[in-house]
């Protein structure tokens, strides 16, 4: 009976093992693609890849740094905002470079006072001050020919009235008031002459070069404020309120490399994307009025075509996608830039990686 159970059990697994074997024998059915994926329309075409990005006649995206080093200290814009050209985007704090601008304007502005001071000249209390002195000297020099005049009158009624001393020192007395009346007369001529012509010419150089040096303080100062240089779009803000940013740009953590503060995009109805051909596909690239191009757009069934713009000829190193100079690989590339309008039922942005192909009209 035990022998019986035995033969029964391995008979079910025998059997067991060879339906299991049947069933996992037969191929599962796959499921469907969530899309398409991209396919080469043309024969013999080349295929690239392609990064998106303004449309711009000269380089890929308007990249702002500023022009001096700073602390953030206003960001009135937003990602994704429309801005006109002059218009704020960030702000450096400017502080100490608006005291200096202060400074300078003062001293500007004490050196104009005093070129006025200077121009004014002479001064008509310093002038009726100097016109008593000469008044007094010549009353003093009057004195003293009088006094002269006694003592020669005396002498010569009576010689032994005056002695030769006295005489003597109304002479001197004459002399000295004389010398002293041209010494007030030149000071008062000095004095209603004004100022003299080379010392206004010195002040008035002067109080130029203060005002050229505050004029060079204000517009450094103007450059503590980050402006938009043409109208677009502000598509990424690198900074925050309270970083610190050089002209170099701000530090990126996940690249390890200095990015723009400020990345903007033209305001137009069409983007660009930038497509890099492999070295050994550049021979098989097309003329230029014969290029016929597509751009697939990954993890969608959309394919839109492609208006060639430019080549830039000049063979490069391949890059990875983040655009970093260090990622390089051994393998060159050729960029081509076509021209598209974005498609209505998917979005599209700068700096999305799409795939292109390239074919002959």
């Amino acid at each position: 009976m035990r022998n019986k159970l035995i033969f029964a059990l391995v008979a079910i697994g025998a059997t067991g093992a060879a339906v299991s074997a049947y069933v996992y024998s037969v191929p599962a059915k796959p499921l469907p693609p969530a899309f398409q994926p991209a396919r080469d329309p043309y024969s013999g075409g080349i295929y690239a890849n392609g990064i998106i990005e303004s449309d711009q006649a000269h380089g890929e995206n308007t990249n702002l740094y500023p022009e001096v080093a700073g602390t953030v200290t206003r960001i009135p814009v937003a990602e994704g905002q429309r801005v006109n050209r002059g218009d704020a985007l960030v702000q450096l704090d400017d502080s100490v470079q608006q005291a200096v601008v202060d400074q300078q304007l003062a001293q500007a502005e004490a050196a104009h006072a005093l070129l006025d001071e200077l121009r004014a000249q002479p001064r008509r209390e310093n002038l009726e001050v100097a016109k008593a002195q000469l008044d007094l000297a010549t009353a003093q020099r009057k004195t003293a020919q009088d006094q002269l005049d006694k003592q020669h009158r005396s002498y010569e009624l009576a010689p032994e009235s005056i002695s030769r001393d006295q005489l003597d020192n109304a002479v001197n007395g004459v002399a000295v008031a004389e010398a002293n009346l041209g010494v007030v007369r030149r000071q008062y001529e000095l004095t209603k002459a004004g100022a003299w012509q080379y010392d206004i010419a010195n002040q008035d150089k002067a109080h130029e070069a203060l005002v050229r040096a505050a004029a060079a303080s204000t517009a450094l100062l103007a450059k503590y404020t980050l402006r938009a240089p043409t109208d677009g779009i502000v598509m990424s803000i690198g900074t925050s309120v309270g970083s610190y940013v050089s002209p170099q740009g701000i530090y990126n953590p996940y690249t390890q490399g200095l990015d723009p503060v400020i990345v903007m995009n033209g305001e137009t109805a069409h983007l660009a994307v930038r497509c890099y051909v492999d070295e050994i596909l550049i021979s098989r690239l097309p003329p230029p009025d014969h290029i016929q191009a597509e751009m697939a757009i990954r993890g969608t069934d959309v394919r839109v075509p492609l208006t060639f713009v430019r080549v830039q000829p000049y063979v490069s190193p391949k890059i990875e996608l983040s655009n970093e100079r260090q990622e390089k690989v051994d393998l060159r590339v050729l960029p081509v830039v076509f021209r598209f309008e974005p498609p209505k039922d998917v979005g599209v942005y700068p700096g999305e990686l799409v795939d292109i192909y390239i074919g002959v009209k």
